[in-house]
């Protein structure tokens, strides 16, 4: 007698499943675990084959991601280098000229510095600059900006320095004006001018003169120019005298460089 076959379909292993969870669910904790424990020794293998498989595949990613962070700090690094080296052959190139140009500077110093704040409009125009006293700056040092004398520095620390610009209202510095040997005194007005006063009529003065700022032994050894006449009238008081309106040469509000002399710089 034939053996009568049994088929088994879906619906039947769905059922046959559904009970098998059923009992895995209420069985003891004790008896779970030990069918957890053999299913792990039985595809420890296949297993562990996936977990190495994604621990390789997160580790070469992690590998590419740190050589590429590498990568781009080098880039970085080197661009960094290369603008640095371009600011300083600028810097040479300026301060070769302005040597070349003045024989006065051969025994001196030349300081070049970023201006990091400016003020040049008010009762206070001045600049504050990235040298100090650590780079052999000191007080009543000359600053020049487009080869022309723009300041004195007036106060310091170790590595930044305070620029009073010829503007500023507390500026006095003595001048003369296109080889006029007289005692002139130019005084900043605050609203990027300078005012000279007390000058004798008899002198002739004309619009465009160059206005130099006279040379100090120890600071400045040969006369520098700063500005030019942009007005010469009588004065309202005297009519003897002449009433002085000086335009800076140099449009500090523009500066990103200036250069502060060092006379005698320690060897």
């Amino acid at each position: 007698m034939a053996r009568k076959r049994i088929r088994i379909t879906s619906r039947m292993l769905f059922v046959w499943f559904l009970l098998a969870g059923f009992i895995l669910l209420f069985c003891p904790a004790k008896i779970t675990s030990k069918f957890q424990f053999a299913f792990a020794r039985i595809f420890r293998w296949p297993l562990n084959i996936g977990k190495n498989m994604s621990l390789s595949a997160r580790t070469s990613v992690a590998v590419q991601d740190e050589s590429a962070r590498k990568e781009s700090q080098y880039q970085n690094y080197i661009v960094n280098l290369e603008e640095e080296l371009r600011r300083k052959n600028e810097q040479i190139r300026q301060l070769t000229g302005i040597r070349t140009r003045l024989r006065g500077f051969e025994g001196a110093k030349l300081a070049p510095a970023e201006i990091i704040t400016s003020s040049t409009e008010g009762q206070r125009c001045e600049l504050i600059i990235n040298r100090g006293s650590d780079d052999g700056l000191a007080k009543g040092f000359y600053v020049i900006g487009d080869n022309s004398v723009i300041g004195i520095v007036t106060d310091l620390s170790a590595r930044t320095a305070k620029v009073r610009l010829l503007t500023d209202t507390s500026s006095a510095v003595q001048v003369n004006i296109a080889g006029i040997e007289a005692n002139m005194l130019m005084q900043g007005d605050g609203k990027n001018l300078a005012k000279i006063k007390m000058v004798p009529a008899k002198h002739k003065i004309k619009v465009g003169d160059p206005v130099l700022v006279r040379r100090k032994p120890g600071l400045l050894d040969i006369a520098m120019i700063a500005g030019a006449v942009q007005q010469c009238k009588r004065d309202d008081k005297n009519a003897s005298l002449w009433e002085i309106t000086v335009k800076p040469v140099c449009d500090t509000a523009r500066l990103n460089d200036v250069a502060v002399i060092i006379m005698n710089p320690a060897k």
